[in-house]
């Protein structure tokens, strides 16, 4: 199923992303950091949302209290809370 999120506190100002069971797939920002985030999705495409969150949650940018990782991190365990 496809899910978008609203990002706080970055650039991006959406991410969307596949959840199929625990593993996400086809992510992508809308704004930002182009080439950083094309990279990052490519990355994680396939990754479950343990590893997703395991891995990125808690990154920060500048003096940001978070990151495109970050709330990339928070989507993707909110919409797998939300899908059970």
């Amino acid at each position: 199923m496809r899910y978008e999120y609203i990002p706080e506190n970055v650039c991006p100002q959406q991410i969307s992303f596949d959840l199929d069971g625990d593993k996400v797939t086809n992510i992508s920002f809308y704004g930002g950091c182009n080439g950083n985030l094309k990279a990052i999705s490519k990355l994680l495409d396939g990754w479950s949302v343990d590893q997703i969150e395991q891995s990125l949650a808690g990154n920060t940018c500048g003096r940001r209290p978070t990151s495109c990782a970050d709330q990339l991190a928070k989507a993707v365990r909110q919409a797998y809370e939300a899908s059970k």
